[in-house]
């Protein structure tokens, strides 16, 4: 899933400029929220503004970078071992609860580019490949509905990622709607209880308590 932007091979002091960016920019967005100021994530990393601004133009890229990379390293290799997988329906879900684990503990990055479909496709692209990979192949193998289309997937997709904002950052409160989409998508509703109910936390203007 690599970036949609496109780098030139860098220096390794560049190379280890970026990587303490982007390390400081998921720390920072973690504990400051979606509107930590990208001075504080220099200062973090121990650079200096010059040296953020000129391997990211705005705090747009860095959020990709940062997200792009834990894709990389979090769900790539659950991907690998899914289409290695005769079972495309276990695989399937295993790249969900993947993704949406990744999702959960960088909450505050998908904030930051909340309503931007068109930069997150950016990153997802080969994930939705591989999906539509395992879609298709568990529904030769009958285990996944035959009338599922990826238009279908995509929508599902975005519907869990939107969970995110429901539930505390880190939360696993992603799984009972998870294993919802599950029971929805599988040609037989699998035999075991929903995960734990979690209320939707309380968050001050925003009304009552939902839960």
């Amino acid at each position: 899933m690599s970036l949609a932007v496109a780098r030139k091979p860098l220096r390794a002091d560049a190379a280890r400029n970026v990587d303490k960016i982007i390390t400081a920019a998921r720390q920072c967005f973690r504990e400051f929220g979606p509107e930590v100021p990208l001075q504080t994530i220099a200062a973090t990393a121990g650079v200096g503004p010059a040296t953020l601004f000129r391997n990211f133009a705005d705090k747009e890229e860095l959020v990709l970078a940062a997200l792009n990379r834990q894709l990389r390293l979090t769900v790539d290799p659950v991907v690998d071992g899914a289409l290695a997988d005769i079972d495309g329906a276990a695989g399937l879900l295993r790249v969900l609860e993947a993704l949406m684990d990744a999702a959960s503990a960088d909450a505050n990055l998908l904030g930051a580019v909340a309503g931007r479909r068109e930069l997150l496709t950016g990153i997802t692209g080969s994930l939705m490949e591989s999906i539509s990979v395992l879609l298709v192949r568990g529904q030769g193998q009958g285990s996944l509905r035959a009338d599922i289309s990826m238009t279908d997937m995509f929508r599902l997709l975005a519907m869990l990622i939107g969970v995110v904002d429901t539930m505390e950052p880190g939360s696993d409160a992603w799984r009972r709607p998870l294993a919802l989409v599950e029971d929805a998508i599988r040609t037989t509703r699998p035999t075991r209880p929903l995960p734990a109910h979690v209320p939707v936390p309380s968050t001050p203007g925003t009304g009552p308590h939902l839960g």
